[in-house]
Order: C-alpha cells, then structure tokens, then sequence
C-alpha cells in the first residue's frame, strides 16, 4: 500500500511555526486537499492508533498496514464526518472495524495464545526470541486472552482514557455492552492475575 505520510516520526515543517490547530480546523483543511494539515493529523493519531491496533491484533506485521488503511479513510473521507462524536472517535472506530476486518481474514483464531504456553516462555525468555518484546509486559499476555471485543474495551477505557460513552459509538454498540465487556474482561484478567507470580 502507498504510505501516505514518508516518515510519521520526521518533524513538521510549516511556513507558519508554531501555529496549533484544533482537530475540527485541521480536518476541515485535509477536505480542502491540505497535505500538511493531513501530515499533522497523521503525527498526532500514528503513536495512539499504533498501540491500540497493536494490542488489538497481537500482530506487529499487521500494525503498520492498518494505521495507514484508517487514517486513508479519514484522507478520502474527511466531509463525511458529522460531529455526532468527538474526531478521535471516528478515528478509533474506523481503526477498530478495519483491525476487526483485517483479524477475520487472517489464518489464526481469536484466542490463538495458549496460557500454558506463556507460562513456560515467561521463564525463558530465549524460548521464543521473536515475541520477546511481549515478555517485559505481562498485560500483553493477560489481553492476548481476551476476545478483541473485550480487549478493545481494556484498551480504549484504561489506555485511551475513553468513557463509555465513546467507547460504545468506537464499537457500535450499546453502553450497557461495553459494561458488560468490560465486567468480563476484568474477571478474565483477574483469574489470569492469579494464576502468575507478579
């Protein structure tokens, strides 16, 4: 896919330093074909759209391909926001049905982490070298156990800062859902807690 932005992390440079723009201000810019309102938006939404589909999929690979299919959609798209929610909703609602998307087609199984397995590997980091960078975090291996439903919960709640209410219209459901997701997805990590030496 072509990246839309060369480097998210390079710095931007503006004839006009220093001058901050509201989310609405710069999305009404990039439906006027504003490249370096896009670029702005794009550095800002990178670092958190990264984390949450990286805890949503397991999936480093993946992680890249999907933040640049999201924020396409807001390139492409951007008039057709209706302000019904705030921008970073949208946003996190196009990443999540894109993750989602993109989880159904692939090979594996939702739960395709075994517990047992974790336990083993925890205590051995040069057992699996490839997924080493989970190691350090024992919460990526409690949330690998979660559906993502539940996971994009956790994640949108407690990373994202993100009350329910959001957190409902991100997953297109009723907020009683995203309680009930969440009360189950706490028990699941509290039985997982229990079953670990932290």
């Amino acid at each position: 896919m072509l990246r839309l932005v060369p480097n998210p992390h390079r710095p931007i440079m503006s004839e006009q330093p220093d001058t901050r723009l509201d989310e609405h201000a710069l999305l009404q810019l990039i439906g006027e074909g504003d490249s370096a309102a896009f670029e702005t938006f794009y550095k800002n939404y990178y670092p958190r759209l990264f984390r949450f589909i990286l805890r949503m999929t397991h999936q480093p690979e993946a992680v890249e391909e999907l933040i640049q299919e999201t924020l396409l959609v807001v390139w492409e798209k951007s008039h057709s926001f209706n302000n019904e929610s705030k921008i970073s909703t949208w946003v996190f609602g196009i990443a999540y049905h894109k993750t989602l998307k993109a989880m159904a087609k692939s090979a594996r199984r939702r739960n395709d982490y075994d517990i047992d397995e974790w336990t083993e590997t925890i205590g051995d980091p040069t057992a699996n070298p490839a997924n080493n960078w989970e190691n350090e975090d024992w919460l990526n291996y409690a949330l690998a156990t979660l559906p993502p439903d539940q996971r994009a919960v956790i994640e949108l709640t407690f990373y994202h800062d993100l009350p329910y209410q959001d957190v409902a219209k991100i997953l297109d459901c009723p907020e009683n859902t995203v309680k009930t997701r969440m009360f189950h997805a706490r028990k699941k990590l509290q039985v997982f807690a229990d079953t670990q030496e932290i």
